[in-house]
């Protein structure tokens, strides 16, 4: 048996052999470490499923700072995941990159362009398992310095460049919010430890107010990391700057840690006043601002940048109505629908473009890529017997059950603009004459990879005691009360 700790550490040690690797190999064709990057990952996914079960008295500086709960474990798993689809993509991807990197060989660029997800990742690990707010802050800083390069890395193009500033001055602006709040948070408790600090605010003697404007510095500096409103103003520019399956890989997982993060934060502070209004007014704005937004956009990376703006939205309801499997189950929603489209952008934006009339056309030229970005497009919205449709069942039955008419009015409203911008993409694909007759070729990888997503959206959709069983376990410590009933259906 494996102990829990040793997949964060197998995922830096394969991060480091693959980057000595590849920098003696000069001669090697870089997708080469893209490809053995997967199958190291494969392995260590599997290896999760053979972990030891974590001791019964967990104590020991580790366990102050570390949880070896179910809900880490999943998420784990579901960062590994997340970063082989975008390692996929990046090996469709690499002639942008030789192209817009620059250097000595042709190859350059493209051994940190396979590596640095391996090191993201382990950042994303370490931050959904962390329940101390040291350890959340230096796994946060981990994860947003290797965003960082990887956004930045095609320097040629001037696009890239600008994203890539907007990203590290507001990343570094947010982490000012969250290191201010955990000095506010440590001097009322004395401890940066979530279920310490529980017990110390319980007492009578904590200072409330001082907890109160310590948790909210932290809230705005997840916020930046969330995308929600009013912290979203670097999503649009980021995500059509950046490299296509970076902002994939920003989309999935620093949006899934980030509100496994905030769950965790949020569950010693309930017992603070206003908090649930808070996060129902955050969620509001998010949700109309993402909605509204995406619909006069004509870049497809803008829109799906606005779109991640409104999914945020969709999320932070079940986070202010406490439902965290609802939370849980869209995120792996959110993962399958976000990647598929992302992954047919990347071979069609190579060859025609990446505005939404590019697409014109695309069932003429490519069925498969067309069909797969209409099941995409379809769960995005919420079409029924898809994962994305039992993602905001979920959602909407925890606002039901909360009885936040405001939130479910707002929900209802998102959706329907959501199906006017999503299947305009579908309109594009099927209604509209094609610009150019050439066929667009697709790998047998990448072909297998959205087979597996496609599946997998459907599979969701009908079956979505897939996730909610897995959720099942003894200890949840951010699976909160609300969501109990639905869990249990």
């Amino acid at each position: 048996m494996i102990p829990p700790v040793a997949i964060e550490i197998a995922v830096l040690v394969l991060g480091l052999v693959v980057l000595m690797f590849e920098t003696f190999a000069q001669q090697l064709d870089k997708r080469v470490v893209g490809l053995v990057t997967i199958v190291g990952l494969i392995a260590i996914f599997a290896a999760t499923f053979f972990l030891a079960p974590p001791p019964a008295a967990m104590t020991g500086p580790l366990w102050n700072f570390y949880a070896a709960d179910t809900i880490g474990l999943v998420f784990k798993r579901f960062m590994i995941i997340t970063t082989i689809f975008v390692l996929l993509m990046m090996a469709d991807y690499a002639p942008s990159v030789r192209a817009l990197v620059g250097g000595a060989t042709s190859e350059s660029g493209l051994g940190e362009f396979f590596t640095l997800p391996i090191f993201t990742c382990a950042g994303l690990m370490y931050l959904v398992s962390a329940i101390d707010l040291v350890m959340i802050f230096v796994s946060l800083e981990l994860v947003t310095i290797s965003f960082y390069v990887l956004i930045s890395l095609t320097r040629r193009n001037p696009i890239t460049l600008e994203a890539g500033v907007k990203y590290l001055v507001l990343s570094a602006m947010s982490t000012g919010f969250i290191v201010y709040g955990i000095t506010w948070i440590f001097g009322v408790t004395g401890q940066t430890n979530l279920q310490r600090i529980a017990t110390a605010l319980a007492a009578s003697s904590a200072d409330q107010s001082a907890a109160l404007f310590g948790v909210l510095l932290v809230i705005v500096g997840l916020g930046f990391k969330i995308a929600a409103v009013p912290f979203q103003i670097w999503v649009p520019d980021v995500y059509q700057g950046a490299p296509t399956p970076v902002t994939a890989f920003l989309s999935v997982g620093s949006k899934a840690a980030g509100f496994v993060v905030l769950l965790r934060i949020l569950q010693p502070f309930l017992v603070l006043p206003n908090i649930g209004r808070l996060l129902i007014f955050i969620a509001l704005l998010t949700l109309i601002y993402g909605n509204l937004a995406a619909l006069p956009q004509t870049n497809f990376k803008r829109l799906l940048g606005y779109s991640s703006i409104a999914h945020a939205g969709y999320l932070l309801v079940g986070v202010a109505c406490f439902d965290g499997p609802a939370v849980t189950f869209y995120l792996f929603a959110y993962l399958l629908m976000t990647l598929l489209s992302f992954a047919v952008l990347v071979i069609v934006a190579q060859q025609t473009g990446e505005r939404i009339e590019d697409f014109d056309g695309l069932a003429e030229r490519s069925p498969f890529l067309a069909f797969a970005m209409l099941m995409a497009m379809a769960s995005l919205a919420g079409v029924p017997l898809t994962a994305g449709f039992f993602g905001k069942f979920l959602i909407f039955m925890a606002a039901i059950a909360q009885r936040q008419t405001a939130l479910i009015v707002a929900g209802a409203i998102g959706v329907a603009c959501g199906f006017y911008y999503y299947l305009k993409i579908v309109r594009a694909m099927y209604w509209q004459p094609a610009a150019n007759a050439e066929r667009i070729p697709v790998s047998g990888l990448s072909r297998l990879a959205m087979t597996i997503l496609i599946i997998g959206i459907v599979w969701l959709g009908v079956y979505p005691s897939t996730v909610l069983n897995a959720l099942k376990s003894k200890d949840r410590p951010v699976m909160l009360s609300a969501g109990e009933q639905t869990l249990n259906r």
